[in-house]
């Protein structure tokens, strides 16, 4: 059944041929890809290089291509391995299961910050990243959407956090050194306020004349309130299909 799959979606699983010399190979998919995550951990995504990654485990680079095709399928054995385990979601409400998923995929994200530069060349693949999947459609159980309502939700809820971090990873970077969010937002706000007149910028006035900046709610309130909308928008399509069953 093997034959069927891709080689690089069997390294992704874990899969590979035994040895034909028939004693263990000094390398293997794991230790390559742990040591590239490292490498990520440490210096950022623009730190992985074959070349580094060899180092790190005293080999050539050229070793490496026995383990790992290219780059690009580096990066990808990088993501599946690095996003890891997900929460147990069973027998939660398919909201507080939902709303677990999501705050759980942030928090891996802001511990691996590069995660949301690995470019998306695909659907789901590896073995994490199906549980993760898995973890979610667990939530979704009893909520009566299709799998195509389901699948749905998953890449909202999932593009969701990924936006949410790519854009506190670039606020982060932009920002001026030993400046927390908080007082960004306080600088942000009470600079914008002296130049956006009513005459010229009616509403936005009034917005910057309030006290939202100033409270400097950050990136946990900006992603609670616009995941709660995401999750508003999911219980309409719950009681949408809810109301269907009950009339067939």
């Amino acid at each position: 059944m093997t034959k069927e799959v891709p080689a690089a979606l069997l390294r992704l699983w874990g899969i590979t041929e035994p040895s034909r010399l028939g004693r263990p190979a000094e390398l293997d998919v794991g230790r390559v890809v742990g040591a590239a995550v490292e490498l990520a951990d440490r210096d950022g995504l623009s730190g992985v290089t074959l070349p580094k990654v060899a180092k790190a485990l005293g080999f050539t680079s050229m070793s490496l291509y026995r383990y790992v095709g290219s780059k690009d399928e580096l990066l990808v054995l990088m993501a599946d391995a690095a996003i890891g385990s997900p929460p147990d979601l069973d027998g939660m409400p398919w909201r507080e299961g939902l709303r677990t998923w999501a705050h759980a995929e942030r928090e891996v994200h802001r511990r691996r910050p590069w995660l949301c530069r690995v470019p998306v060349s695909g659907p789901p693949a590896g073995p994490n990243h199906i549980a993760w999947m898995d973890a979610a459609l667990v939530a979704m159980r009893g909520t009566g959407l299709d799998w195509g309502a389901k699948v749905g939700v998953m890449s909202l809820v999932g593009g969701y956090v990924r936006q949410s971090a790519t854009l506190s990873r670039e606020l982060a970077a932009g920002r001026e050194r030993g400046l927390d969010q908080a007082g960004a937002e306080r600088s942000y706000g009470r600079a914008l306020a002296a130049l956006v007149t009513a005459d010229r910028f009616p509403e936005a006035a009034k917005l910057f004349a309030s006290t939202v900046f100033e409270q400097g709610g950050g990136p946990d309130g900006d992603f609670a309130f616009g995941l709660e909308a995401i999750l508003d928008g999911v219980a309409v399509a719950v009681r949408r299909a809810g109301a269907a069953g009950a009339q067939r």
